[in-house]
C-alpha cells in the first residue's frame, strides 16, 4: 500500500509562546501541549490515521531554530487567506501566491523565528 512519503514534521523555535501565538493566528486554530519530559512540544490539529502528516512546534534546548532546509507546506482551501494573515501575525512573506501548473498554486513565508514554510491550495 502507497504512503504519503512524510509521516510528521517538526517545526524547531525558540520563543514557544510567540510562536505558538503567530500559527494559532495564521491558520486560525488551536494547537495541543503534547506530552512531558526534556522538551516543549505543541502539536497541530490532526489524527495519526487521517490523510496528511501531523505535527508540532518543538521547542528543545540546543536546538536552534531559522534557517532550516527543509520546507513543510500547510494544505489550504486557499493559499493567499493564510498568507494574507502572515505580516499581521509577526511573520512575512517571502514569495506571494503563485501558480505552479496543474497542481495549483502555492505561497512562500517565514514565522517569527525564522522558519520558511509552504502554504499550498488547488485554488
Amino acid at each position: 500500500m502507497a504512503s504519503n512519503p512524510v509521516g510528521w514534521f517538526e517545526i524547531y523555535v525558540q520563543d514557544m509562546e510567540r510562536a505558538r501565538r503567530f500559527y494559532e493566528s495564521v491558520f486560525q486554530t488551536r494547537l495541543a501541549r503534547l506530552g512531558e519530559g526534556g522538551m516543549e512540544m505543541w502539536s497541530f490539529p490532526g489524527a495519526m490515521t487521517d490523510y496528511g502528516a501531523p505535527g508540532a512546534l518543538v521547542r528543545m534546548e540546543g536546538v536552534a531554530s531559522g534557517g532550516n532546509s527543509v520546507l513543510v507546506y500547510f494544505s489550504c482551501a486557499d493559499c493567499a487567506a493564510e498568507a494574507g494573515r502572515v505580516a499581521a501575525s509577526g511573520g512575512r512573506i517571502a514569495k506571494e501566491k503563485f501558480a505552479i501548473g496543474e497542481y495549483g498554486f502555492i505561497a512562500l513565508a517565514f514565522d517569527t523565528e525564522g522558519n520558511m514554510f509552504g502554504l499550498h491550495s488547488l485554488k
